[in-house]
């Protein structure tokens, strides 16, 4: 059965507030405004041990008002559902755009806030793909879930200690502005994780292998066998840990690299996702975590990777984490090319920066985490797209004379500029004449964005797809968190460097 918007956020005065701060933006002589009601709901809950270790149920619900006036932002939040609070804030967001235009042009600055044209969405409805609402689920029942995966963990041989968690999300927003687009949205997701650990009790080693599995856009149906295979993976996980704690550590040495999607879409979110927003591109955001070497210069220039590299910018894909209806201006959702045969096409963009580097409309990439934090620039579910025709895994792997498998995601380092990096893993196989050899432990792989994407020498098919992704990406200061999600084949790459992580730590 189609779901419906929560009632109960529906019953909240969303129109009347609305109309009541963009009449006082209006009234103040904004160029634009827009107005913001967001509900939303986060729950976790940790096991240690298939013991509850702890919990949380949290609802943050305000509003804001952003405006653009005398060619400067402006921004305030409030809590207060009434039409005078309402009001009061715009006028506080007007006020804010005031100072902040004397700052500017004090400066000797004499750039204005614009903003690219969007088609007016009146009274648009979006709600995400899922089943079963988490929160309409016990507790109890989420808890005694985690507890069987644990103990079915625990009961292996060799399997000490089991961390298990779940976070579940529950967002309503309703946005309107003063050219007339009014969207109430709904979103769901979860991220479920079990750690796995085991110690050598003779020489006090010890290691951990965690589950494959995604965070989703899905419901709690995902726990319960739709989307993934439990099952499979909790009976072969206890195994995989005892064979990576025998396992040999790499020689350091170049390497061809079969990547699976477990571990290859962090590296797409690291060296690209980031990489191709173009806030981070013009240097307009730079105090967190850098810029980026894919400068404006270079569009349709810029060699990214080699001709199988085509890599797309996405709000729409089913279940993605980053994926919407509407944006937090009011854009509607959209697919696009980031990278194409290799080359960088596109970026990611917001209404501002849109309008600021010549293109004609926004491909709807704004977002606030809350009611309280400005809509900034964020990212959109960012792919590597599969070959029609491509091979399986298992036929990439039998391609490899000598080489190493990376199976799902680990540590990470990459440079201010998003170039310079190396990851780690959860699992690496020696590939020895095209056949698994067994297990490997301390390795990384190390590389330039542009060298390590040019080696790529093949994508697999769309039966290697897997949509992989993050509840935690962070941006912006203050700090704002967002899910994403990023979706890949498994790929093969040649001649990559691999470092010895024990022998880089001076052990």
């Amino acid at each position: 059965m189609p779901h419906t918007i929560d009632e109960a956020f529906t019953a909240l005065p969303l129109r009347p507030l609305a109309d009541a701060a963009l009449a006082r933006a209006r009234a103040l002589g904004a160029e634009h405004a827009d107005f913001r009601l967001e509900r939303v709901r986060s729950a976790s809950w940790r096991l240690r041990d298939a013991r509850p270790a702890g919990s949380s149920d949290t609802t943050d619900l305000g509003y804001a008002v952003r405006v653009v006036h005398g060619g400067a932002w402006g921004f305030a939040s409030g809590v207060d559902l009434t039409l005078d609070a309402a009001a009061k804030v715009a006028s506080q967001a007007v006020a804010m755009a005031k100072l902040s235009a004397q700052v500017i042009r004090a400066a000797g600055s004499d750039e204005r806030v614009e903003l690219a044209g969007e088609p007016v969405h009146a009274e648009k409805t979006w709600i995400s793909a899922y089943e079963i609402d988490p929160f309409t689920v016990p507790d109890a029942e989420k808890t005694a879930l985690l507890a069987d995966f644990s103990r079915r963990l625990l009961g292996a041989d060799g399997v000490d200690h089991v961390d298990a968690s779940l976070v579940t999300v529950h967002e309503n927003k309703f946005y309107a502005d003063t050219a007339g687009t009014v969207t109430t949205q709904q979103r769901v997701r979860l991220h479920p994780q079990l750690t796995a650990v085991s110690v050598d009790d003779s020489t006090g080693e010890f290691d951990s292998m965690r589950t494959l599995a995604p965070p989703v856009g899905r419901g709690w149906e995902y726990l319960t066998g739709t989307g993934w295979d439990w099952e499979g993976e909790l009976e072969q996980l206890p195994e995989l840990l005892a064979e990576k704690m025998r396992a040999p550590s790499v020689e350091a040495g170049v390497y061809d690299l079969v990547v699976d999607p477990s571990n290859l879409w962090l590296t797409i979110h690291e060296s690209i996702g980031h990489a191709t927003e173009l806030d981070r591109a013009l240097g307009y955001e730079a105090a967190y975590a850098g810029t980026s070497f894919a400068t404006f210069d270079q569009l349709g220039k810029l060699r990214y990777g080699s001709e199988p590299m085509n890599v797309t910018g996405d709000r729409t894909a089913e279940h993605g984490l980053a994926t919407v209806g509407y944006d937090d201006e009011g854009v509607e959702a959209q697919s696009w090319d980031l990278v194409k045969d290799g080359v960088l096409v596109g970026y990611q963009l917001d209404r501002r920066i849109a309008r600021l580097t010549g293109f004609e409309r926004s491909n709807g990439c704004a977002y606030a985490d809350s009611p309280a934090h400005v809509p900034v620039q964020r990212m959109a579910n960012v792919s590597l797209q599969p070959d029609p025709a491509g091979l399986s895994t298992e036929d990439l792997i039998g391609s490899v004379d000598r080489g190493i498998y990376v199976v799902g995601d680990r540590s990470w380092s990459i440079d201010m500029q998003r170039y310079n990096f190396q990851f780690t893993g959860q699992r690496f196989y020696r590939i020895v004449n095209g056949r698994l050899a067994g297990q490997l432990r301390d390795v990384a792989y190390q590389a330039t964005t542009t060298d390590f994407w040019g080696s790529m020498a093949a994508v697999g098919g769309p039966q290697t797809y897997v949509l992989g992704g993050a509840f935690n990406c962070g941006k912006a200061q203050p700090g704002q968190i967002a899910a994403v999600s990023h979706g890949c084949p498994s790929a093969l790459f040649k001649g990559v460097t691999i470092l010895n992580t024990t022998q880089e730590a001076g052990r």
